[in-house]
């Protein structure tokens, strides 16, 4: 076993070497250009991110960056309603979007040869997006649908938008990325309209090409189809309203007919990662790695999923990508018998005994060794590249942040990570939910 890991850190030191080639730009109009060159492959990922997403909403009109994603494949001034993504399947490539809360993104994959014409159609619909209100009545419909399917269906999902709302007071990461169903159900093309016309420019944009491409032949690319697209000058200050002091606890029980096994849920806000200071977001990483990671290896799962046979699944995760603060959470779910409050209290003993000892320098080294290696092997994937920077730079991070985050990671302490846990693990900024199908099993 031990030559197993020497070798496999040989393997690794080796691999680091082949770190990608980023080359960024700022064309005139404000637009970044970011080309992470790999010549393996004659393919490109073509990606274009708005640094706007369902927390930049106005107030009451929840959904609508999302509502807005979908719409973006219908026609423009010279694509009919649906073309975009025909287009690009006749090419031979894919396409598709996603919206998160700090943004929203759009990208292809094609072959090399087909960049020119990604960029043309992307830009075409960055400044001449053509809706109808009949294609809003549909597609709303629609959205209002994928909620109804993945929230309004699923008792979890329900819980957790519940116990997230509760966990941020003031902050928009409190409103579901889907939006609340009631204001779903009046968005109308105006609202779009008014979104589109005020965050789809370039100066609000960051383009990403990844793959067998120049960078020198993406910037003209870029200058010729993005380039002549004016800015937007009533842009505004990316300001949120942020979290006050939180000065109680928050507990809470869902009950629904549909939980099939109640369990025990806390998040406690988090730091999230920022640029030049992501320390205390890579403690985090090793923290819910040595708490909730594997039940073999982790307090949590050797303490009460093996040892005392309390619970039948534990886990600890931290997300800390975001603009703003983000979460640290942990799940567990009980053995027969066990009550959820006999649940919690053994998962707060855990915790506080391992606030209380030191941290085996072994499972340390195993778990730098474990991320090095994900670092790595996340180079051979183009697209995962593509994203991983541009998700980044719209949530205020660097290239020069993306390139150091390994040798954050590597650099953690045993210290760190004690340190960050007693700052997070302040139950006043918490909330503890218990999710059952009955009161009884609340008692």
């Amino acid at each position: 076993m031990t030559r197993l890991f020497a070798a496999l850190a040989i393997m690794i030191s080796a691999m680091a070497a082949q770190a990608e080639e980023v080359t960024t730009y700022t064309l005139d109009n404000g637009m970044e250009v970011v080309v992470i060159e790999d010549n393996r492959a004659p393919v490109v990922v073509h990606m274009l991110w708005y640094k706007v997403g369902s927390a930049d909403e106005p107030a009451g009109t929840s959904g609508i960056a999302h509502f807005l994603e979908h719409l973006m494949f219908k026609g423009t001034d010279v694509l009919a309603s649906g073309e975009f993504s025909s287009i690009v399947a006749a090419n031979g490539g894919s396409d598709n979007a996603f919206t998160s809360y700090d943004y929203t993104a759009y990208f292809q994959r094609v072959a090399a040869d087909r960049l020119e014409l990604m960029m043309q159609m992307e830009a075409s619909r960055m400044n001449n997006l053509a809706i109808t209100p009949e294609e809003v009545r549909t597609e709303r419909g629609v959205i209002l649908e994928e909620r109804n399917q993945r929230t309004e269906n699923d008792a979890n999902a329900l819980a957790q938008e519940q116990f997230r709302a509760a966990l941020y007071q003031n902050h928009r990461y409190g409103v579901p990325i889907i939006g609340w169903k009631h204001e779903m159900e009046q968005l109308d093309l105006q609202d779009a309209l008014d979104f589109y016309d005020l965050y789809y420019a370039p100066n609000n944009a960051i383009l990403v090409v990844a793959g067998d491409v120049k960078p020198e032949e993406v910037l003209a690319l870029a200058e010729q189809y993005y380039g002549v697209i004016p800015a937007e000058d009533q842009l505004p200050l990316r300001e949120r309203p942020q979290e006050p002091p939180q000065r109680a606890e928050r507990r809470m029980t869902y009950v629904d007919a549909r939980v099939s096994q109640p369990y025990v849920v806390r998040s406690y806000l988090a730091p999230e990662r920022d640029p030049g200071a992501q320390t205390e977001a890579a403690a985090l990483v090793y923290l819910a790695e040595l708490l909730g990671g594997s039940p073999f290896t982790s307090a949590l799962g050797q303490a009460l999923q093996f040892d005392s046979q309390t619970a039948i699944y534990t886990n600890a995760s931290y997300s800390g990508q975001w603009l703003d603060d983000g979460t640290f959470s942990f799940s567990l779910v009980p053995a027969e018998g066990v009550s959820l409050s006999e649940a919690e209290a053994a998962m707060d003993d855990v915790i506080s005994t391992f606030m209380e000892s030191e941290i085996d320098p072994a499972r340390m080294d195993s778990i730098r060794t474990q991320l090095r290696a994900s670092e790595i092997y996340a180079l051979d994937n183009t697209q995962r590249l593509a994203q991983r920077y541009g998700a980044a730079l719209s949530q205020s991070l660097t290239v020069e942040d993306v390139q150091v985050w390994p040798d954050v990671l590597q650099a953690v302490t045993a210290e760190d990570v004690k340190a960050v846990a007693a700052k997070v693990f302040d139950r006043k900024h918490s909330v503890t939910g218990w999710v059952v199908s009955n009161e009884e099993e609340a008692r």
